[in-house]
């Protein structure tokens, strides 16, 4: 039998015996054949595992080391463990001369760790061993002896051992690998958390910080420069779980206080590192600082650092550092009093007072010099503190302000979505793009219109440049359990290059949305298949998914004149992505159409098209109950959700009755009744700016329907959508206020950020309805749906735009549910931003509420910022 013959019989050891009889060019002829084999079983590498077994060895029987190396990793199969362990392919490479194993061995390790698994690593670590070779010391090999090191990798057919040892320790004490290593794994992305292993703090000896600690101990390695590579990257940032592993590596160290005090400087660094990575390094200097070895300026150079930082805990830390400093040293206070002033324009008002309280305590021990730079200093501060300042300071009372003027961002103009794509060309590179996860929904529309476009231009040309993009996108099939996306978009591609795919589109998609595009995909391959469509009606002119009307009335007559009849998904689409005009030329134009296509557009732009669902709120008691697919709920689940059944009006207009939408899109636009506390319909799959382009004029019906998605709070990601559904048309009722106040509370900072630009633009466009909002954000604090920390800093940050005005409105409409019956315990935060932006914005007039929490006894921080709001709200300038 040939080695080809051998490989297809899956027979790696045959492949071994026939390639020891093979001259090198004899080698090299069976690479054509082996790579057809192998375009045969990258489908499905999985079910062909004795024909991947054989591919390996008679890959690197026959290429060169360099090549051989791009084979044995070039696939999904290079991570079937057993295809490395096996005695065919270790035979057939320690075959060949030391110079192409080195060869081999370096070339691997370029290689990314996760091409290669631990049986591959044995593999290779036993090459380095056996050929004398120099050790690499690239990211991948370096990350695969770290985990073999941590978890003991060991081959079974190869009988390979690289690091016997029952526990870590004794694998790394006669580990010669070790000083050339160790040090290298700190520049490795995402080892601390498998560094740290927390668990394994209670057994040393299989512990990294221990073990490293007593190589260190014994000389192996150089104690000073692992604390050094500790701090760089520390110093580097990364995520949370990474810099926990590595900060206990520097713990362990423990660092001397002479080694502590000869790295300040690198300490200091880490005051702009993750919070506990800085109160590390806050700690370290401020003990440096109690015992006198602090190097000039540092104190100062630290509190720049900290003291606008937005965690309090650190914030109030400095203050207290900066505070004991003075105590100690009564000649430091003016290096105190003006370093305390970086927190002057802190965004949080109780901290600025705090940073006052420090200058106003030292300020006499620091002397007449310091005023000047304090007055000017304290033009930052809150108006709160004013009073106060100007009394501690002296000098001009600050001039009265003029008349307040609400600063909120100017409304963009709808950007035109670009003209149609210019040749075959790009309509392959446009492709590449939206199949590699291009997310806007413009791109997505041009390359759908451009493969129907030019398939009826130029077929010929257009097969021809796709094929580089087809052979790099394989179609997958569809899976109905998730959801139809752009991505599918290939189905037409393939169709447009004469291509048939093994199964359609279209299917019971999971949501509306998906069945909605899915009808559009097949649709458009269909018409690429009849040749008789020459462009889509759909593709939008803004880049919100909206469709000039004039523009789709040009279009219908072209097909119109050409004698063609658009497809029903095709037209559906275009008409909800087509508000009524006004435009008498245009409605005249649009009536004078005669096709069938033509007249349903014709009566949708004469009966105002499509008219807006409604939305209300539905309010239900925690406790335990069945959902709207007879799953079981608990309280986490009680988020709220909008919407009841439309007016039989609305209802009998969007029916579909009178043939205008197609099946697939009549549904998407159903009414919207939920059965239970939330809607599992949607809960699962991810909103993305194709559903909002799929109904623009519509962004209640669109907040409603995405809502669930909305309420994941902790979801990375969720609300990055709301500045888009912001900028869609439509009214904003319960629902987008609602989806709005999901987002200024959800958990990460960038997905706050999103959710103030949505909200500062709803303002922005005269949509935003504060005291709703405002009462939506008290209800999703009071059933602890969102945490009153995340909302306050959106609310504040939103405020900071200089948007008082607004966040006043909206924190007005939720104190009253916040403080009766009884103060909600989280409110102090909320009550304090509150009175910023009334006072900032001139507001006034009393709040029962808030009067009411003023005069409860005590002296919490609700009851304080109450009193402090009362006032404002009074008229009365109120003191920090």
């Amino acid at each position: 039998m040939t080695v080809i013959e051998r490989v297809r019989a899956g027979d790696a050891d045959g492949v071994a015996r026939e390639l020891a009889g093979l001259t090198s060019a004899q080698r090299r002829e069976c690479i054509p054949e082996l790579k057809e084999v192998r375009r045969e079983v990258d489908e499905e590498p999985w079910l062909k595992r004795d024909v991947v077994q054989a591919l390996m060895v008679a890959g690197a029987g026959c290429h060169t080391a360099t090549a051989a190396a791009a084979w044995l990793c070039g696939g999904s199969w290079s991570r079937q463990d057993d295809s490395w362990d096996q005695p065919a392919l270790l035979t057939v490479i320690e075959d060949q001369p030391p110079q192409w194993r080195s060869t081999l061995v370096a070339a691997l390790a370029r290689r990314r760790a996760t091409s290669w698994g631990s049986k591959a690593y044995l593999l290779v670590e036993h090459l380095v061993r056996t050929t004398g070779c120099e050790v690499p010391t690239t990211d991948g090999f370096v990350t695969r002896w770290f985990l073999g090191r941590t978890w003991t990798y060991s081959s079974h057919r190869n009988a390979i051992t690289v690091a016997a040892g029952a526990t870590l320790w004794e694998r790394l004490s006669d580990d010669p690998f070790v000083p050339l290593l160790t040090p290298r794994l700190f520049d490795l992305d995402e080892i601390g958390s498998i560094l740290d292993r927390s668990s394994n703090e209670r057994y040393p000896e299989d512990w990294w910080p221990t073990c490293l600690t007593r190589l260190a101990e014994q000389g192996t390695l150089d104690r000073g420069e692992l604390i050094d590579r500790c701090l760089a990257r520390l110093a580097r940032g990364g995520r949370t779980s990474d810099q926990r592993g590595f900060l206990k590596l520097l713990q362990t160290f423990a660092p001397t206080t002479e080694e502590r005090t000869a790295r300040a400087r690198n300490y200091l660094a880490l005051l702009d590192a993750l919070p506990f990575v800085a109160a590390h390094a806050q700690q370290v200097l401020a003990e440096l600082d109690e015992a006198g070895l602090l190097p000039p300026g540092l104190l100062t150079e630290a509190a720049a650092a900290v003291l606008l930082r937005t965690e309090k805990k650190l914030v109030r830390a400095q203050l207290g550092w900066l505070d004991a400093a003075a105590r100690r040293d009564p000649a430091r206070s003016g290096e105190v009093v003006l370093a305390a002033t970086h927190a002057f324009s802190h965004a949080d008002p109780d901290l600025q007072g705090r940073a006052l309280q420090v200058t106003a305590r030292h300020l006499p021990a620091a002397g007449a010099a310091v005023l000047p730079q304090l007055r000017a200093a304290a033009e930052l501060l809150n108006p709160a503190h004013a009073a106060r300042a100007g009394e501690l300071l002296g000098g001009e009372p600050p001039a009265p302000a003029g008349a307040y003027r609400e600063l909120l961002p100017p409304v963009p103009p709808p950007a035109p979505a670009p003209g149609p794509l210019e040749s075959p060309e790009e309509v392959a590179e446009e492709l590449g793009a939206v199949l590699a996860g291009d997310p806007d929904p413009t791109a997505f529309e041009r390359v759908l219109d451009g493969l129907v476009r030019y398939a009826h231009r130029d077929r010929p040309a257009l097969t021809q440049a796709l094929e580089p993009v087809l052979r790099a996108h394989e179609w997958n099939g569809t899976h109905p359990i998730v959801d139809c996306t752009p991505r599918a978009v290939l189905h037409v591609a393939l169709a447009a290059a004469g291509r048939a795919t093994p199964d359609p589109v279209r299917g019971g998609w999971s949501t509306v949305f998906g069945n909605a595009l899915a009808g559009r995909l097949e649709e458009a391959a269909d018409g690429i298949r009849s040749g008789r469509t020459p462009f889509l009606l759909a593709t939008p002119t803004s880049a919100t998914g909206t469709l000039d009307a004039a523009t789709l009335v040009d279009r219908l007559a072209t097909h119109e004149a050409a004698g063609l009849e658009p497809g029903p998904a095709d037209l559906s689409q275009a008409l909800l992505r087509t508000a009524p005009t006004k435009d008498a030329e245009v409605s005249a134009a649009a009536e004078r159409l005669g096709s069938p296509a033509g007249q349903r557009a014709a009566r949708w732009l004469r009966s105002d098209g499509l008219p807006a669902q409604p939305s209300t709120r539905r309010r239900f008691t925690p406790g335990r109950g069945f959902n709207d697919v007879g799953g079981m709920y608990d309280f986490e689940d009680l988020l709220l959700t909008v919407v009841d059944q439309p007016g039989a009006k609305v209802a009998e207009q969007r029916d579909g009755a009178d043939g205008r939408l197609a099946p697939d899109f009549a549904a998407l636009v159903g009414p919207l009744v939920h059965s239970g506390p939330r809607t599992a319909r949607y809960r699962y799959r991810t909103p993305t700016r194709h559903w909002l382009a799929t109904l623009p004029h519509h962004r209640e019906e669109l907040a409603a329907r995405m809502l669930d998605t909305f309420a994941d709070t902790e979801g990375r990601g969720t609300a990055l959508l709301l500045p888009h559904l912001a900028e869609a048309d439509g009214p904003a009722g319960p629902a987008v206020h609602l989806a709005l106040g999901y987002g200024l509370g959800t958990r990460w900072p960038e997905d706050r950020t999103a959710a103030v630009d949505a909200l500062l633009l709803l303002a922005a466009r005269g949509d935003l309805d504060g005291p709703l909002l405002g009462r939506e954000l008290a209800e999703l604090l009071l059933i602890g749906a969102v945490k009153a920390n995340r909302l306050t800093d959106a609310l504040r940050s939103a405020a900071a735009t200089g948007a008082y005005g607004m966040v006043w409105s909206v924190l007005a409409g939720a104190l009253p549910q916040l403080l009766a019956p009884a103060p909600f315990r989280a409110a102090g935060e909320l009550l304090a931003v509150a009175a910023d932006c009334a006072r900032r914005s001139g507001a006034r007039g009393p709040i029962a509420e808030v009067s009411a929490a003023a005069e409860r006894g005590g002296s919490n921080r609700v009851v304080k910022e109450a009193r402090a709001l009362r006032e404002v709200l009074a008229g009365a300038p109120a003191e920090g």
